[in-house]
């Protein structure tokens, strides 16, 4: 039997999620230093996606002023849950190294340089102040382990001058929600038009660091606010405002997007009008949702892809099963008229 169908290539896609078909798939490019750029392969399953990737971007990256690291390939897998749950306990900490993966697959890091003031871990440093002069024009470096990342607003990967459409997926946090860039539907039901998401948190008005964010008196004190430790240096200099701008202590909101119709809990990068990183850049000092294990912590990010997984490939929009088929579809990818052919069935 030959059937001859006139379809958009995209119905093909349409029981397929954001969570499956958002990651920038290159087959044969490579980037620094010849490695194997953008994601490599995407799997999912009916509980989660598995995103394998290098770590590298297919755009131009570095120098790195007074960084020695280079990027190297890190041979990640991360693991994506597609049905991801507010947290109504203990919310987790966004951890030091990746929090969240960009849909070319870097890593995206939360707003610390890993350092405290005077190292008693009480003070924290913003890395966006200390290690700002590393970054180079994609606001990337790599890390001793040749991690290649973010920790703020990745502008390379999207327009974030494109201020009157709502900005695309441009990530995935590890609990399972999308990260969007900078742009979005003023209000949360999809109207209004479209604006620049404001974060919640301010500077707080203090000359000395004597108490944290909570009122509370911190063990140690930091340094005086001065012309060298400007207000912002730290992360305990900032405090969260409800109402202040658009997002959440999280750094987003509930809403309609383009992607989620119906609505999503999603993060914002937050940046001013000026494109210049906003705190707390990507996700807030907190997740939202409920974090899975195998994508935070040391040795993480090497998820196995399991067995019964489909590999999503992006190029035909088709999935490749493993199963043999009963049919055949033709030619793949297709311009948008194709022929399906099916094995002759018995009466």
């Amino acid at each position: 039997i030959y059937v001859i169908l006139f379809l958009f290539s995209g119905f093909l896609n349409a029981q397929l999620s954001p969570e499956i078909t958002s990651w920038i798939q290159t087959p044969g490019q490579n980037g620094y230093s010849g490695i194997a750029a953008n994601v490599q392969q995407v799997n999912y399953t009916s509980t989660d996606v598995y995103v394998t990737c290098t770590c590298i971007p297919g755009y131009d990256i570095g120098p790195w002023a007074g960084n020695p690291n280079v990027p190297a390939n890190q041979n990640f897998c991360f693991k994506i849950t597609r049905n991801p749950q507010k947290n109504t306990g203990t919310l987790v900490s966004t951890p030091l190294g990746h929090i969240a993966v960009w849909t070319n697959g870097v890593s995206a890091f939360n707003a610390s340089d890993a350092m405290s003031y005077n190292n008693q871990n009480v003070w924290f440093r913003n890395a966006f102040y200390f290690e700002g002069t590393s970054f180079d024009d994609c606001l990337g470096h790599p890390q001793q382990n040749g991690e290649y990342h973010t920790h703020v607003n990745p502008d390379c990967l999207y327009d974030d001058q494109a201020s009157t459409v709502h900005s695309p997926i441009i990530g995935y946090a590890f609990d399972g929600y999308p990260i969007y860039g900078a742009y979005a539907y003023a209000d949360t039901d999809g109207t209004g038009g479209i604006k620049r998401m404001r974060s919640s948190y301010q500077t707080r008005n203090i000359t000395t660091r004597t108490t944290l964010p909570d009122g509370s008196t911190a063990t140690s004190a930091g340094p005086v606010v001065s012309l060298q430790y400007f207000l912002g240096d730290f992360l305990q200099d900032y405090e969260y405002v409800p109402g202040l701008g658009d997002l959440d202590e999280h750094n987003g909101r509930f809403a309609v997007t383009p992607e989620y119709p119906t609505g999503t809990y999603a993060y914002y990068v937050t940046i001013d009008s000026n494109q210049n990183p906003v705190y707390p850049y990507i996700i807030g000092p907190t997740y939202y949702g409920v974090v899975p294990t195998g994508n935070t912590g040391p040795q993480s990010g090497h998820n196995t892809v399991p067995g019964n997984a489909t590999q999503y490939n992006p190029v035909s929009g088709i999935d490749e099963a493993t199963a043999e088929k009963a049919f055949q579809i033709y030619p793949n990818p297709s311009n948008g008229t194709f022929f399906i052919r099916t094995e002759n069935i018995q009466e």
